[in-house]
């Protein structure tokens, strides 16, 4: 299918890639990427790509960036600074892709939205309402965590051997940025029909405990998985200058973890993209570096 593909937040790493992926596509589409800063994609408006500015804090903004757009995917923004505000940009932007005549849109959502103890997980869900009575055809992509996360509390269990959080024994379905990446730039390029949600997420779910085991057995060291209070986590945040607003919204992607909320797996990014998801074990052995040095 050619026409025009537009895609928000090119800016940040899923919708770069996202462009990059519908440029080795090469079906012929017009692919528009939008970032409120466009001079930030000049390697990709060099590669063909027409890089327009847009605002979801500015309504007059995206009536002229998505101006002749067929298809588009909305990345969800990180605006978390203020309570309903995501929601709110959200909902201009598929308002303003409606009032241009878009024939499908996909938007980046959260795996089990609606009643998860994960505190953003209401912007998704409330974002997904604004999608359903929007009257254009639509897919929910459904992301589960990303497997690229992991990096940061496993270079502290390297060092530490510990891999310390508020998880329990909840399993989560990680799964990688590229894989999130690839199934969104084909159902964008070649949109399934009709509205559809779907879950997004790697070949397996994990506890932090397999994930330990598996960072023992691929760095060749002893790391154990230490469970701690949710209060004790979100405390050791804040006294490391986190905002405690902003540290209980972190932790709660380990008490919604705990909960069950995230231990979801499908077949999706194979179904759709034609390659199958690559596992965590995988993934930290081709990127051992990030991680355990």
């Amino acid at each position: 299918m050619s026409g025009s593909i537009l895609v928000t937040g090119a800016s940040g790493h899923l919708g770069r890639r996202v462009v990059e992926l519908l440029l080795e596509r090469g079906n012929g589409a017009r692919i528009i990427a939008t970032t409120r800063k466009p001079d930030g994609l000049s390697e990709l408006a060099a590669r063909g790509v027409e890089v327009r500015r847009a605002d979801f804090d500015d309504e007059a903004s995206l009536t002229t960036a998505f101006r002749g757009v067929e298809r588009a995917l909305v990345i969800s923004t990180d605006a978390l600074d203020e309570p309903g505000k995501r929601v709110r940009q959200h909902a201009r932007a598929i308002k303003a892709l409606a009032a241009a005549g878009v024939q499908h849109l996909a938007y980046t959502s959260i795996v089990n939205p609606t009643d998860s103890t994960i505190l953003i997980s209401k912007d998704h869900a409330d974002t997904e309402a604004e999608l359903a009575k929007s009257g254009v055809a639509y897919t929910v992509l459904r992301n589960n965590i990303y497997s690229d996360y992991q990096f940061m509390g496993l270079q502290r269990a390297f060092g530490s051997g510990k891999l310390v959080d508020a998880r329990g024994a909840g399993k989560v379905g990680f799964v990688t940025r590229d894989d999130c990446a690839r199934i969104a730039a084909a159902v964008i390029a070649e949109p399934p029909a009709g509205n559809q949600v779907l879950d997004v997420t790697g070949p397996e779910a994990l506890s932090s405990r397999d994930l330990a085991a598996l960072a023992s057995e691929i760095a060749g060291r002893a790391i154990e998985h230490q469970p701690i209070p949710l209060s004790a986590l979100i405390e050791g945040m804040v006294q490391h200058g986190l905002p405690r607003p902003l540290a209980e919204v972190y932790a709660s992607f380990d008490a919604g973890t705990a909960a069950g909320v995230l231990d979801v797996t499908s077949d999706s990014v194979a179904r759709f993209s034609g390659q199958k998801p690559q596992s965590m074990a995988d993934f930290l052995r081709a990127n051992k570096a990030a991680w355990a040095s």
